[in-house]
């Protein structure tokens, strides 16, 4: 057969297997064959690690939890609201906030496609894009919701949104017990990607010593 023999002259036959090396050696070739930019790769590579991100959406919800007027102006406009932080760009330009309570959980799926407020949390996570995901999360929530490990309270009741190219949602999970007094750097560290996609909840405060 004419696949049986390596090809060594392919660039994938070039490539380790771990993942991280796999990308900078693509990277690599890339480059060398005048196929990428190495400044316009940089560029890329510090937007997502340090301009949009997870990080950021934690940021908005700790400041909803401190800061009453901000959380007001958050579900009034998310977007105008992040706005007021610095977040901005493609893919959030139209964001919806809605907050967790005691009787109602809220959770985000894009049945269509993998709609996602990228300036917010970053790039999808690969279940967010799943048919599986997308097909599930709207017709039984509470499952999926259990396969992440959140069991919730039966009077709790589940809300699903489904993102559009339009409307992108973020969740803004209920504020931990034992959190107050905590600055608002101190509450973003408990803020996890998926609780503001409603497929796991905030992280606790360390046990204080009495």
């Amino acid at each position: 057969m004419p696949h049986d023999h390596a090809d060594h002259d392919h660039p994938h036959s070039l490539l380790p297997s771990d993942p991280a090396l796999r990308v900078k050696a693509l990277e690599t070739i890339l480059v060398a064959r005048g196929l990428v930019d190495p400044a316009a790769m940089d560029a890329i590579l510090d937007t997502y690690e340090r301009k949009v991100g997870p990080h950021l959406g934690a940021a908005v919800v700790a400041k909803a939890w401190a800061d009453p007027a901000f959380r007001t102006r958050l579900l009034a406009d998310a977007t105008a609201a992040v706005a007021e932080l610095g977040i901005s760009g493609r893919q959030g330009e139209h964001v919806v906030a809605v907050e967790n309570t005691a009787r109602t959980h809220n959770m985000v799926v894009c049945t269509l496609c993998s709609c996602y407020p990228w300036p917010l949390l970053g790039i999808p996570p690969a279940w967010y894009k799943s048919d599986a995901y997308r097909a599930r999360a709207a017709r039984e929530p509470r499952r999926v919701l259990a396969e992440f490990g959140v069991t919730l309270p039966e009077g709790q009741t589940v809300r699903v949104w489904d993102s559009t190219a339009e409307v992108r949602y973020l969740v803004i999970p209920m504020r931990p017990e034992g959190t107050e007094g905590m600055d608002e750097t101190a509450l973003a560290a408990l803020v996890t990607r998926d609780s503001m996609i409603g497929t796991g909840l905030p992280g606790r405060p360390e046990a204080r010593p009495r």
